[in-house]
């Protein structure tokens, strides 16, 4: 195993990962079906896109990530235990990750996330 291969490993959380997609897959399902949706690459996991533009995918630590309006993404910060994304220590500005102990939260969110991806995506 190559030293970034061993990094990655050690940085992802499996039991979290499998629980998010426990609560994401079936979700994601609903959406597949839609036209201009399918599945593409996103930060080392696969993510749900419209027209080629990722809205929602399940981060290595078990949580969903989903792409919303920055100021939505100031609203909900810090509510139910979503926190916006930071990536290399770099606040990311319309991405949110929503913990597997708010699954409740991820069925409206993701519509909210394909909504606004869907509007902004020519």
């Amino acid at each position: 195993m190559s030293a970034r291969a061993a990094t990655v490993a050690v940085m992802t959380d499996a039991a979290a990962v499998a629980e998010a997609h426990a609560i994401f897959d079936p979700l994601a399902a609903e959406y597949l079906v839609r036209p201009d949706v399918d599945i593409g690459p996103m930060f080392g996991s696969e993510g749900l896109r419209v027209r080629g533009k990722v809205f929602a995918f399940v981060g290595h630590r078990g949580a969903m990530v989903v792409k919303l309006p920055a100021a939505r993404v100031d609203e909900l910060d810090g509510i139910d235990g979503l926190e916006r994304m930071v990536m290399r220590e770099r606040a990311m500005r319309e991405w949110m990750l929503a913990p597997a102990a708010a699954g409740e939260r991820w069925e409206p969110l993701l519509a909210e996330a394909f909504a606004y991806v869907d509007e902004i995506t020519p």
